[in-house]
């Protein structure tokens, strides 16, 4: 742990500094969302709009150096299409949930695949690693802004509509019934998870990132009775599984994604056990 903080004072690594700060934005807006993803249990809605930004991500990439698009961000195409897989996989729940299933698999597998083939068709070593398991050696100060303007966006949008995700999430039929627009809710907190998925995709990549939107909620969820409880909880273990996951990564090389996974699933094993046994 003394390496760990010793590094980030070091002006040579900027990127563990701003890896850091991005991971405490983060933690907030995953404690939030995450809570309302366990509540409502569409993990596996969450794990589909996360793999498929790397198709966003992949055209962004393409782009920008086959076709001299310079202001083609991958940034901005993680962006599109995590809200168009949201915004399909939605809209498809509510018309026709008996192909539900088949929907969220085809976005899962189709984003993964064009991710893939155009980061493979790129001109230049492209590490496509980096999307997949993220790289905090790629993290800048622009991607620190981004996280912090995606944070105020999700969590201001949370806090102004809490009382409407609640009841979409525990009794959507009943909400309905009191004039609340649940179809309209239900497709604006799966954009509220496309856009929290994209504040750590740099850090642990798009393939890890819904274990973390998940997991400390989850765990979260056996250790309080309150949703309010749930988020906060689930914020703090977001925060310190990051920094631990940071710092076993600098003392023992590492990669910071998986080891942060890991620590996740190492809590949420022991919380379940020790629960089990109670």
């Amino acid at each position: 742990m003394g390496e760990f903080w010793e590094a980030l004072r070091d002006p040579n690594y900027p990127f563990l500094r701003y890896a850091l700060i991005a991971g405490a934005l983060s933690s907030l807006c995953f404690g939030v969302i995450g809570s309302y993803v366990v509540a409502r249990r569409i993990t596996y809605i969450a794990a589909a709009i996360s793999h498929s930004v790397l198709g966003g991500i992949g055209t962004a990439v393409y782009l920008r150096h086959a076709a001299g698009w310079s202001w083609c961000h991958p940034m901005l195409g993680a962006l599109a299409a995590a809200l168009l897989s949201a915004l399909l996989i939605g809209v498809v729940s509510i018309a026709a949930r008996q192909r539900e299933d088949t929907v969220i698999s085809a976005v899962w597998a189709v984003g993964m695949a064009v991710g893939l083939l155009l980061l493979a068709k790129t001109p230049g070593n492209i590490d496509a690693m980096s999307y997949l398991i993220g790289d905090i050696h790629y993290i800048s100060r622009g991607d620190v802004v981004l996280v912090a303007v995606l944070d105020l966006l999700v969590l201001g949008t949370a806090w102004l509509f809490h009382n409407k995700f609640v009841a979409v999430c525990f009794d959507e039929e009943f909400a309905a019934l009191r004039g609340v627009q649940a179809k309209l809710y239900y497709l604006l907190l799966l954009c509220l998870v496309a856009l929290a998925v994209l504040s750590l995709v740099r850090i642990v990549g798009n393939v890890l990132v819904i274990a973390l939107l998940t997991l400390p909620a989850a765990v979260a969820g056996q250790l309080t009775k309150r949703l309010w409880q749930m988020m906060t909880l689930a914020s703090a273990i977001c925060l310190t599984l990051i920094v631990a996951g940071l710092a076993l990564s600098c003392a023992y090389d590492l990669l910071t994604g998986p080891t942060i996974i890991l620590l996740a699933a190492v809590v949420y094993l022991i919380v379940a056990a020790t629960r089990a046994r109670a």
